[in-house]
């Protein structure tokens, strides 16, 4: 069973964000008008400001930019240690995705680590999470 995780609030910009794993596929939000990636969506886009925003499938590929190890145990039922990632998408410029990086031990995790799109799915909710790619 994986840990419990704090359910985000979902709202019309970043829904397909958290449910876009029943699919098995990430979905970021993009501008239509200059293909600018949003991360977290918002009602405009960060670049040119335009509402024509809309979340579109992404490859789920990336490399960890940088992460560190958590030992404190914040909520029960979650084991510690445990590794929290700055994943940089492959191809979606200037996207980085925070997440865990479960599957391997927290002392085989390093920057620079190419890692794939996997998801928790809990309640409704699929979390995005990487793993270390083979």
């Amino acid at each position: 069973m994986n840990p419990p995780r704090l359910r985000p609030k979902i709202d019309d910009w970043n829904r397909d964000y958290w449910t876009g794993g029943a699919e098995g596929k990430l979905k970021i939000q993009k501008c239509g008008d200059c293909g600018h990636f949003n991360h977290p969506p918002l009602q405009v886009c960060r670049k040119c400001q335009s509402e024509h925003v809309a979340c579109e499938a992404v490859a789920g590929t990336g490399v960890i930019d940088t992460f560190t190890i958590n030992h404190q145990q914040w909520f029960p039922g979650v084991e510690v240690p445990y590794v929290i990632a700055r994943v940089r998408l492959d191809d979606a410029p200037n996207v980085i995705v925070t997440c865990n990086i479960p599957g391997c031990g927290v002392d085989e995790v390093a920057i620079g680590d190419k890692v794939s799109v996997t998801f928790d799915e809990q309640d409704g909710i699929w979390f995005p999470l990487f793993e270390k790619a083979s």
